[in-house]
């Protein structure tokens, strides 16, 4: 029991940032009830002080990450690397942007726990990323979906925001339940809950390809973390609960679980980065890849298909999500197929220029920040007595608030693809390494998948170009300047994702040189 707890506290420096933003939670949530009245009153103006205190932590959690090294260290249930320490800087950067985005989304009396759960939502996004131990992992996860469901239902409490939260409450613990069968077939099969030591049990097994177990497991961690990348079939609550949620929470949903669920399936599925690559096939890859193919097609093709028949902004903007965890699952794939060809011996390997992995990873940044870039507007665009919803509401933006117009076009040309944004850059680093990997004898079927994402990147701008010609074709319909507020965190929010979105398309290199180390 001591040699234990002696190596959590030597492992503690490898989890620094999250123990920042915990201790900040853990503050917010002690003071909170202290400053609001047994009526539930509090001063005005007390969510600035709870929004600014959140933009401390997170900025003294900045500053802890970036002193850490990138350097391969394990030790017990964590892991520090080169992917570890980028999940850090994305999730701290967006998660900045979804303070401010959140910033008056919660009256006075709410505000302190809403941000609280946002900083421990962020907190397991970031243990995600460091977990390797099957147990540390799944607590990681519960730590994204718990505080979830308080910050989908406090902001507000009208009868959409608890049918949103219900529905992701039940969906999100059946897919934790599936998340933990599939673990448990995985520790079965192995006899650890350790990542490393199951990659060695398999590389040192004979058979391994034969027990059905890890097949079992496989598929049941697929579809458990399916939920959370909203992939088709298990995309079906993203509609009613963007519809229903607070803008901000929409936002939050449409990027954070996506990272904790990509993430995740790197750390089970990829478990060796760089120097730690093993000289054998990783056991759950080749019956994890084909699964992975049809879910990519499937969740490509409904999310657009779908969001072509939408007339609710919100609701679209939920299957516009789900489209884009089908093409992240595009590099998923194919960095999956590469690292598979490179351990094993016997395979050719794809002279890959683009790295499918690195590829996945760089477009989590690009559609960070064009997605919450989105979102920003909507709220910054919304008038004082009703939110953006309809298609109606945004009529003759351009006349009404021309730079708020101009702002969501831009974000809106990004999701669609097109340049000079850095949307365009994401999709087409997809598109070449699956057309790469296609190159290889044997993996023709990438060369199908490239197409498809092609395909489904025209079917997607249709819908984009559509809200964009009705901003600025349409007549402004109960719309004037006296019906907006200043929203200026949001505002503030949308310059960020703005420079973001068209920074990455002339100045890359920055961001994309630094990913292909993740998984050379």
């Amino acid at each position: 029991m001591n040699a234990a707890i002696q190596q959590l506290n030597n492992a503690f420096s490898l989890i620094a940032p999250e123990a920042v933003l915990l201790a900040a939670v853990c503050l917010i949530f002690f003071a909170a009830p202290f400053l609001v009245n047994e009526r539930g009153e509090a001063p005005v103006g007390l969510r600035h002080r709870w929004g600014c205190l959140s933009l401390l932590a997170l900025l003294l959690a900045s500053c802890v990450w970036w002193q850490s090294p990138p350097v391969t260290r394990t030790l017990g249930p964590f892991v520090l690397d080169e992917l570890t320490w980028y999940i850090r800087g994305l999730t701290l950067t967006f998660g900045a942007i979804l303070v401010l985005l959140h910033w008056n989304q919660a009256d006075d009396a709410r505000s302190a726990e809403s941000h609280a759960c946002l900083l421990a939502i962020l907190a397991g996004v970031n243990l995600i990323a460091a977990s390797n131990d099957l147990v540390g992992l799944f607590v990681a996860l519960e730590l994204v979906s718990i505080p979830t469901y308080l910050f989908l239902l406090l902001p507000r409490r009208d009868a959409p925001a608890q049918e949103a939260t219900l529905k992701y409450f039940l969906l999100s613990i059946f897919s934790s339940a599936i998340v933990l069968f599939g673990m448990s077939y995985l520790y079965g099969a192995t006899g650890t809950t350790n990542l490393s030591g199951i990659h060695a049990a398999f590389s040192a097994a004979s058979d391994h390809r034969a027990n059905p177990l890890v097949a079992v497991a496989t598929v049941m961690l697929i579809a458990g973390l399916g939920f959370r990348l909203t992939a088709v079939p298990f995309h079906f609550y993203a509609p009613d609960v963007f519809q229903g949620a607070p803008t901000s929470a929409a936002a939050m949903l449409s990027f954070v679980p996506k990272i904790a669920g990509f993430v995740a399936l790197l750390r089970l599925m990829v478990p060796a980065t760089g120097a730690e690559q093993a000289m054998n096939p990783w056991t759950m890859t080749p019956a994890a890849i084909p699964l992975l193919w049809w879910l990519a097609v499937a969740t490509m093709f409904v999310g657009n298909l779908m969001a072509l028949m939408q007339t609710d902004i919100r609701r679209l903007l939920a299957y516009s999500s789900v489209s884009h965890a089908g093409y992240m699952m595009v590099g998923l794939i194919v960095g999956m197929a590469h690292e598979h060809q490179k351990a094993d011996v016997l395979a050719t390997v794809s002279p890959n220029s683009v790295s499918g992995i690195g590829a996945m990873l760089f477009y989590l940044a690009v559609y960070g920040a064009m997605t919450l870039g989105t979102f920003a507007v909507l709220i910054a665009a919304a008038r004082t007595d009703k939110r953006i919803e309809s298609f109606d509401d945004l009529s003759g933006l351009s006349r009404t608030r021309p730079a708020m117009a101009l702002l969501l076009a831009i974000f809106l040309f990004s999701l669609a693809g097109l340049p000079p944004t850095a949307g365009f850059l994401g999709k087409l680093n997809l598109f070449f390494a699956a057309w790469s990997q296609g190159t290889v004898e044997g993996q023709e079927s990438y060369k199908w998948l490239a197409v498809i994402l092609a395909i489904n990147a025209a079917l997607g701008a249709w819908y984009y170009l559509k809200i964009i010609g009705v901003m600025f074709l349409r007549e402004p319909i109960n719309r004037s300047q006296q019906d907006t507020v200043i929203e200026t965190p949001s505002l503030i929010a949308a310059g960020l994702c703005l420079v973001g979105t068209l920074g990455l398309f002339f100045l890359p290199g920055w961001l994309w040189v630094p990913i292909q180390s993740i998984m050379p």
